[in-house]
């Protein structure tokens, strides 16, 4: 913050991690330094928990602080608004309705933007342009993947939380098929220990009929229901007898994915659990396991619905990332799943199929290095390949675009005959028996750094021969009569001669009996040993 650039800063870290101390004590920082500060939050829930958490943080302090959502009055608004424009309120904490043009600040000197996931892009456009000359923090426990590629590539600055509260457990996570004996063993476990239990079910329309089927299924407990659509008195009032143990079980939607902290809830039912994004699957399951009592969350999808691909590598991911401080992993694992977006488009997630990320971050440093008025360090021309083969993969080995990149990958690490060997038993292992296409790629990518190695840049391929040139040095090096010699016993459509004082060696293609990739290869450990008999 003391920085002459603005800060841009992504603080990732688990729930009850204490995200919201650093920001208190950065937002502490930029009032007494005479600046005025702002809490964005996704949830009026949410904003309200912030500004309740203020007022008792900040209550020694000569703090004036404001709240703004949807359910201040229009005459507290105009209110809120005069004394914001005139410096009266040194911290504003709201929803997006901050971002609106008639809420004018005095000297805003840091916005804290707490689950920056959970705004639209809109919303994040709006940011932008605050970010020019403020110092901005946020704040999230699982980055979207446009987000954390940007930290992880050097845009945005990244501080980690990684020490877990005190007694804290990790979350039993279950991934399971619908299944009412499972939930209704699941209520009665917590009943039984005086606890309180999560029931997600994201339909409003048919959530009095669910309601109903849970009351038959569980006859015991006390169950209420709460959604977005009930009013600001009603919800209030849910939560707060929720809060007070006068009922057993909350059926509920999303409005619990942020700022809902009850310690004594610690099951957790998702209904549909594939239909959520994975970053949403672990801040909802964030709402648990915040006491000292191990916590349960079962993850049910439909038993009579297919699952996508992804919706399957999600709920694996969210079953396998159990341990405390799991989230910066999810949000990785998130972003190998569905890429890192266009870093200065719209999209948040999703791959830049056109041009692809490592190009894409090429250019954007290019743009960078000229708004800053620095030379362009001028790239190197990649040379072309010396032989054209095929080096197409089949989607019979994969169909996966990224493993088809990590196998191109692979044999690009080919540079001897022992690493060939290694990455062909490897994919062997993995993709079943190789086609011969395959193997000549392989072997072509072998040739291509055996002829760099010798120093052959000079090769003319066309339908019925290939013609390799070795420099003037190299031909005066060479043994031309072992070359000769073992190159003939090696096939008789090798031809030699001499232009400009440079060999050349010619090979007919048409009649060979195999590739001609293996009797070049064959030929250049020909030309290396020729050239250690010559120098010996």
């Amino acid at each position: 913050m003391e920085s002459n650039k603005p800060m841009d800063r992504l603080l990732c870290g688990d729930v009850g991690y204490g995200k919201t101390e650093v920001a208190f004590r950065a937002i502490f920082k930029a009032i007494i330094s005479g600046k005025q500060a702002a809490i964005l939050c996704p949830t009026t829930i949410l904003s309200n928990q912030h500004y309740n958490n203020a007022l008792e943080r900040f209550k020694s302090f000569p703090v004036n602080i404001a709240l703004l959502n949807r359910f201040v009055t229009k005459k507290e608004l105009n209110k809120l608004l005069e004394d914001l424009k005139e410096g009266k309120i040194d911290l504003l904490i709201g929803t997006h309705r901050i971002l609106s043009d008639d809420v004018k600040f005095k000297d805003l000197g840091l916005l804290v933007v707490d689950e920056e996931q959970r705004f639209g892009v809109k919303h994040k456009e709006k940011i932008k342009e605050y970010k020019n000359n403020i110092d901005v923090l946020t704040l999230s426990a699982t980055p979207i993947p446009r987000t954390l590629q940007m930290s992880m590539a050097g845009i945005r600055s990244l501080s980690l939380l990684e020490t877990p509260p005190a007694q804290r457990y990790p979350i039993q996570t279950y991934v399971l098929a619908e299944n009412n004996q499972i939930i209704k063993d699941a209520i009665y476990k917590e009943l039984s220990r005086n606890g309180q239990t999560f029931i997600l079910y994201n339909n409003i329309e048919n959530m009095e009929s669910k309601l109903n089927e849970l009351s038959n299924l569980v006859p015991d407990a006390k169950i209420v229901m709460a959604h977005g659509r009930m009013t600001k008195n009603e919800l209030e009032d849910i939560m707060l007898k929720f809060v007070n143990k006068e009922y057993d079980v909350l059926l509920c939607t999303t409005i619990i994915e942020t700022g809902i902290d009850i310690e004594n809830a610690n099951t957790l039912i998702i209904i549909d659990a594939d239909r959520f994004g994975l970053s949403q699957l672990y801040q909802i399951r964030g709402r648990i396991g915040r006491s000292n009592k191990i916590a349960y969350c079962y993850l049910m999808y439909n038993n009579k619905k297919i699952l996508s691909e992804i919706a399957v590598k999600r709920l694996n991911v969210i079953k396998d990332f159990t341990e405390l401080g799991s989230g910066f992993a999810i949000a990785m694992r998130d972003l190998s799943i569905r890429g890192a977006g266009d870093l200065l488009g719209s999209e948040q997630a999703g791959f830049i199929d056109s041009i692809g990320i490592e190009l894409f971050m090429e250019m954007l440093n290019e743009e960078i290095l000229k708004l800053q008025g620095k030379e362009i360090p001028k790239e190197e021309e990649k040379p072309m390949p010396l032989i054209e083969v095929e080096t197409y993969i089949d989607d019979k080995y994969t169909d996966d675009n990224d493993l088809k990149i990590e196998i191109h990958k692979k044999i690009n690490t080919i540079d001897s005959y022992e690493s060939l060997d290694k990455v062909k038993n490897e994919l062997e292992d993995r993709f079943g028996k190789l086609s011969e296409e395959l193997i000549i790629y392989m072997h072509e990518e072998l040739f291509e750094k055996m002829a760099k190695k010798l120093n052959i840049e000079n090769i003319k391929q066309t339908k019925n021969s290939i013609e390799i040139t070795l420099n003037k040095e190299m031909t005066k090096q060479v043994d031309g009569d072992v070359l000769f010699y073992e190159a003939s016993k090696l096939s008789r459509m090798f031809r030699f001669g001499i232009k400009m004082e440079k060999l050349v060696i010619t090979l007919d293609i048409v009649k060979l009996d195999k590739h001609f990739i293996y009797y070049l290869l064959d030929l250049l450990k020909i030309i290396e040993n020729s050239l250690k008999t010559s120098n010996n």
